[in-house]
This record gives structure tokens, sequence and C-alpha cells, in this order.
């Protein structure tokens, strides 16, 4: 092939594929032929749910919405230090919205100001970060702690008045761990005998979660408590292996998140109730908000209510509605909303009990 018979078929194919490229450009409400980002940046991988969902479900939302708009995703692995640095460099880069859900809400108020201060647009995602943020998405914390406490209530049945509960509550510098605490005290106080223990688990760390009951165990005896309050479903599993090893059995045990291996403890009836909260609502919600925010659109459609930090007030938020799910109730939530699988839910070890209520 000669030289100019080369450059020919060369520019041909190059106007063939830059014709669809350019097309592509003009969907979705985009009118730039620049790209855009909104920053993602997630607290932590211990809970199944980030990687596997909130990641997923608001790149994808976005993709829809503008077929222009990347998404830069990071996860600070539970560092506040790791999270400062993702953060800057996106406000550094350019980023003009980004989603962040802190791993240390107030520790993350002086990077949210200084960004705001340069016209960066902060959505603070499931957790309410401190400083200037621009709008909060999340779910009625107090409200689900509410919820925890009738599950463990619910579980406890007659003998509630009686019982002597263990909380095992949420990490320290998690806005929403107080919350979901004052929300199960509402509920707990003067309805069971006594609260015998309660800590605050650093990190939500399911190791510490059972450390910590392994103690109460040794110090207490077999018998030194009736139930198990656990703010999250990561450290359930903690708290269910810490009773496993002692041989305590039918001890009510709850958790939140519906993650799989607590739904599996649900199923096998060594987890009471998980609480159930919808990611995909959370999650597209949050997208569609970047997204307006973006090109400098109300919000006002997808702000329902308000919320307040130590540092603002009359913050634009939505807050979702949970609900308790037991092992009665899993066929009609995650299952029905395609969450969980039956095949994954219902594996070797947990496929009698799975029959038995009606999931095989």
């Amino acid at each position: 092939m000669n030289a100019a018979l080369r450059r020919i078929i060369t520019g041909a194919m190059a106007i063939s594929l830059a014709a669809p490229l350019a097309a592509c450009g003009n969907g979705n409400d985009d009118t730039g032929a620049h790209q855009e980002s909104v920053g993602l940046l997630l607290p932590e991988n211990k809970a199944a749910r980030y990687e596997a969902f909130d990641h997923r479900i608001i790149e994808s939302r976005i993709s829809t919405l503008c077929l222009q708009c990347t998404v830069e995703y990071r996860n600070a692995g539970a560092q506040v230090d790791v999270q400062k640095r993702q953060f800057q460099a996106l406000v550094k880069k350019g980023v003009k919205v980004i989603i962040l859900d802190p791993v240390d809400a107030q520790a993350a108020k002086s990077w949210v100001d200084e960004a705001a201060k340069k016209g960066v647009k902060v959505i603070a995602y499931d957790r309410l970060a401190e400083g200037d943020v621009a709008a909060y998405v999340s779910y009625d914390n107090e409200k689900i702690g509410q919820l925890q406490g009738k599950g463990i209530l619910d579980a406890l049945g007659s003998q509630a008045a009686n019982a002597d509960v263990v909380m095992l509550n949420g990490s320290p510098t998690d806005p929403n761990a107080p919350s979901f605490k004052k929300g199960a005290h509402d509920v707990l106080d003067h309805k069971v005998h006594k609260i015998v223990y309660e800590t605050d688990v650093p990190e939500w760390s399911a190791a510490e979660a059972e450390k910590d009951l392994k103690t109460v165990i040794k110090d207490r005896g077999t018998a030194g408590f009736d139930a198990v309050y656990s703010a999250n479903d990561g450290m359930a599993d903690g708290a269910a292996a810490a009773l496993q090893s002692a041989g305590m059995k039918d001890i009510p045990l709850g958790g939140q998140d519906a993650e799989l291996p607590a739904l599996r403890r649900l199923v096998n009836g060594t987890q009471s109730f998980t609480i159930y909260k919808q990611v995909r609502p959370e999650a597209e919600t949050a997208a569609e908000i970047a997204f307006r925010l973006l090109r400098g659109k109300s919000i006002a459609s997808f702000t329902s209510t308000t919320a307040d930090s130590k540092s603002k007030t009359g913050i634009p938020a939505k807050l979702f509605k949970a609900q308790i799910v037991t092992k009665d109730e899993l066929k009609d939530t995650v299952i029905r909303d395609g969450v969980v699988p039956v095949d994954w839910l219902c594996t070797k070890d947990v496929a009698a009990a799975c029959k038995s209520l009606g999931l095989d």
C-alpha cells in the first residue's frame, strides 16, 4: 500500500470513529464538549455495601445522567489522613462536586470549608460531615436506633422487663453512631431491666466487638446478660462469634445494614434481626443532586427536609426510612428487591433452614 492511499484510509477511519463519539456528546442534558468529574469518597471497605452497592449505583446513575461525566472514586480504608489527601487531590484537580461519606465527620470540617470557599459543592452522604456542605443524603438515624431497640424488645418478648442487655455502639468518629445510640436508648431504657455493659467500638470493628463481648462473658458468666445490641451487622458478626465460642445459644442479637453474612445468620437463628436500608434510592438521589449541582440547577425537588450539624444549620437534606427485617421478612424485602439472590443466601450450610422459610 502506498503512502497516499494509507493516508486516505487512515483519515477515513478517524472520521468514522469520531462521528459516534461526537454524537454521544449531545445526550442527557449535556451541551458542552469537555469532560466533567464528580468526586466520590467512601469511608471504608469493611462494610460490604460500599464497594458492592454505593459505588456501583452512584457511578451508574451519574453516567446515565451525564454521558460526558466521569466519577473519580476513592475509598479511604477507614483512614482519616488518607481521605483528607484524597479530598484535597480532587479539589486540586478541579473537581467541582464531591460526594463525601466521611471517616471522621469533625475532621472533615476544615477540608469542606476550604473547598466551599473555592466553589466546590460537597454532598454529605450517609454520614453528615461538618463544615459548609451543600446537601445531605442519608437515613433518619435516630429512627433507625429506635427500630433496633424495638427489634431487641421483640426478640426478648415477655422476658424483656427482666432482661439485661449489652450494647455495642458504633464508632466514636461516625456522626451517625450517637443517633443510633440515642434512638436505641429511647426504646430500651425503662423497658429492659438494665444495660449491664455499653461501649463505643472504634471503626465499627468486628474484631473489637468480639473482644469486648468475650470480656463481658468472662466477667459476668454465660448467664450474665440476655441480649446484645450491635449497632451494625459487621460488629454483630464479631458478637455472634463470641457467643458461639462460649456455647451461648438463643441470645437475641441485632444489627444493621442487611449484609449477606447477617442475612445468613437470620436464617440459621444466630442473629435476630437486621435493619434494611435500601441503598439504591439513597445512592441514586446523591447522584441526582451531584449532577444538578454540577449544572447549577436547583436541588429543591430532591431535598424534602433540612438537617443541622454542629457547624451549619438548614442543610438541604433527604432522609429515607428504614425497616426491621427478621427471617420471616427476608422474602418480602431483600430478596424481593433483588439485593440478595436466593442462591447467594441459601448456601449448603443453611439450605434446610431456607427451605423451612420457603426460600428454596
